[in-house]
């Protein structure tokens, strides 16, 4: 394809100029190679393009119908070069990511569009599951990498601490607590609280926690579903613990009462989880760096609206 863009460029050129050597010099090429270009269209075409004569050409008629067409072939040829573009320089490359609702409900969205606008030329494929699936997914080589709430490993895995971030009490905007107020749990009980089923890796840290600080909890709803559990709490009396880095735009919409929780503070620890036998390429690492930025971005963005209702005049410095 190259070698006929290059040959019809040529005899484009020696169309226009009447000559292969002022075509040559036009098209940075050399006067026997022009010529040798044209007799090889001729050749193939099985007609004269040109008549020669002593440093000059002449258009056959079938030359002057040939040049109609090849301007219009070398217009879409520069449209097919132009829009490939975007993608030349870029990263290349392929990866499947795997990711909890923890995280797939308020990072991935701009890591993922912010990544693949600088990016245009990398295909991510993302899978929303839960820890054990995630980690079967990995173990098989499905996916790149997962992120997951838990370090809890398995052979032929590797982990990595993600990030860390505060869980919250997540409540309906009625509530009576305030909102932003750090709150201690065992001092605001009973609660009924939504709560991920005992399989899930949170479950059992949340579980944990409830139990060593003696907190009451009067209505326990399993919800394995992060949208039902969102939409339960908003409606009514249920509350929910959820992570920070879940909930950044809700802090300003007013749809949900969230409120630190602290002594002691419960903090999710978050990990990547990727083959042992498989070193992270390039493209795996690049988009890693981008979520690990989008979540630092939601923790700065959710810490400072914290702060602030924390040193109102009504509130109590107890975030930490």
């Amino acid at each position: 394809m190259r070698q006929t863009a290059r040959s019809i460029q040529l005899f484009v050129a020696a169309y226009e100029e009447l000559s292969f050597t002022v075509a040559a010099h036009r098209e940075h090429a050399t006067q026997s190679g022009v010529s040798q270009h044209v007799s090889d269209l001729e050749a193939s075409l099985g007609v004269k393009l040109f008549t020669r004569g002593v440093g000059s050409v002449l258009p056959t008629p079938a030359g002057t119908a040939y040049y109609s067409a090849c301007i219009e072939f070398l217009n879409a040829y520069e449209r097919t070069v132009r829009a490939v573009k975007p993608f030349q320089g870029s990263r290349q490359g392929e990866i499947t990511v795997g990711l909890t609702p923890v995280m797939t409900r308020a990072v991935l969205a701009p890591a993922y569009a912010r990544f693949t606008a600088e990016n245009p030329n990398v295909i991510i494929r993302i899978i929303d599951s839960y820890f054990g699936d995630l980690t079967d997914r990995v173990r098989s080589g499905e996916l790149t990498f997962a992120i997951v709430p838990s370090s809890v490993g398995a052979k032929g895995l590797r982990t990595s601490l993600f990030a860390r971030t505060p869980e919250m009490l997540v409540s309906g905007k009625d509530s009576p607590l305030k909102h932003c107020a750090p709150v201690r749990l065992a001092e605001i009980g009973p609660l009924k609280l939504a709560m991920p089923g005992p399989k899930n890796a949170r479950r059992r840290m949340i579980d944990g926690y409830m139990t060593s600080n003696g907190i009451v909890v009067k209505h326990f709803a399993e919800f394995d579903t992060m949208l039902g559990t969102l939409d339960l709490v908003s409606r009514g009396s249920w509350s929910a613990i959820l992570p920070m880095m879940m909930m950044p735009h809700d802090f300003e919409d007013g749809k949900y009462t969230i409120n630190p929780i602290v002594a002691p503070p419960l903090i999710l620890e978050t990990f990547v989880l990727q083959p042992a036998r498989k070193t992270l390429d390039e493209v795996a690492l690049a988009f890693l760096r981008c979520l690990t930025e989008e979540v630092e971005s939601t923790h700065a963005k959710a810490d400072q609206l914290i702060r602030h209702a924390i040193s109102s005049p009504d509130g109590e410095d107890q975030f930490k």
